[in-house]
């Protein structure tokens, strides 16, 4: 190849149709997880820091057909995380085809020379623009199983899996412009914020959406902490509620929990 000639490498992102989710550093996480069966130790290995690597594998749990992480408990080490068979087949899939497109990416990157500079800038402003990414905490893959149209507004239901759904309130105009329809696969954002946390099931509150199950981290912080609930099926919701709160609630890892959030609190997004 031309010395000259600009060299793309290849880092490779993955898309569902709900939207990016897994990139290099993702994948090199499993592949630590797998090598150590440990998220700590994995998590030194990339590096990332303990709670950048749980996010990232709750976000792949959650946005994945089904869980490419598992928690181990008990035996002699005290419990664990390893890889599901489903993990180890995405890591697979994922090296093989990042092989493949380095050599494509080698190939394009012969020819660039016979196209304008202006070209090569335009397209790499692309690439940019095209890897936005969303402060949203909780970010879930689901299909659309319900549409109601409210004349000012559309109640729109996602099913996350066979046992989970959610409820999104979006404006008429967003629904005719994100083109909605039943069977539809959508990406749903919620804000941890946004997420109210209790451990008294019955209450009645004004907030549509209930993701009950079981606490799986607390992230202590000076003035908030963020808990994590996992979710049956393997998906998870984090909610920022202050210390104060998390106290008075006696709230730790274990404990039967729901998640409550409002439906007008939940963001749609869709990729062409």
């Amino acid at each position: 190849m031309d010395s000259d000639a600009p060299r793309f490498a290849a880092r490779m992102t993955l898309d569902t149709d709900g939207g990016a989710s897994l990139g290099e550093t993702r994948v090199r996480l499993l592949e630590a997880i797998d090598r150590h069966g440990s998220i700590n130790q994995a998590a030194k290995a990339v590096p990332l820091s303990y709670k950048a690597a749980w996010d990232a594998i709750d976000t792949l749990n959650n946005l994945a057909p089904q869980p490419v992480v598992e928690r181990v408990t008990g035996g002699r080490q005290g419990g664990g995380t390893r890889l599901t068979d489903y993990g180890r087949r995405v890591v697979a899939m994922y090296r093989a085809l990042e092989t493949e497109y380095q050599t494509v990416l080698d190939r394009v990157a012969a020819h660039l020379p016979d196209a304008g500079a202006s070209d090569v800038r335009a397209f790499r402003q692309l690439m940019r623009r095209a890897s936005m990414r969303t402060s949203a905490r909780n970010q879930f893959h689901g299909r659309i199983v319900g549409l109601r149209d409210g004349q000012v507004d559309y109640e729109v239901r996602l099913a996350l899996d066979d046992a989970t759904e959610i409820v999104a309130v979006i404006t008429r105009a967003s629904a005719e412009n994100l083109g909605l329809a039943i069977g539809q696969e959508v990406l749903a954002l919620v804000k941890s914020s946004s997420v109210l946390v209790t451990t008294e099931r019955g209450m009645r509150v004004t907030a549509r959406n209930q993701l009950w199950g079981e606490i799986s981290a607390v992230h202590a912080g000076v003035v908030n902490d963020e808990v994590v609930i996992a979710l049956p099926g393997g998906r998870s919701v984090a909610a920022v509620v202050t210390h104060g709160s998390v106290e008075a609630l006696g709230l730790a890892p274990g404990m039967a929990a729901g998640a409550l959030f409002k439906s007008s609190a939940v963001i749609l997004a869709t990729y062409d």
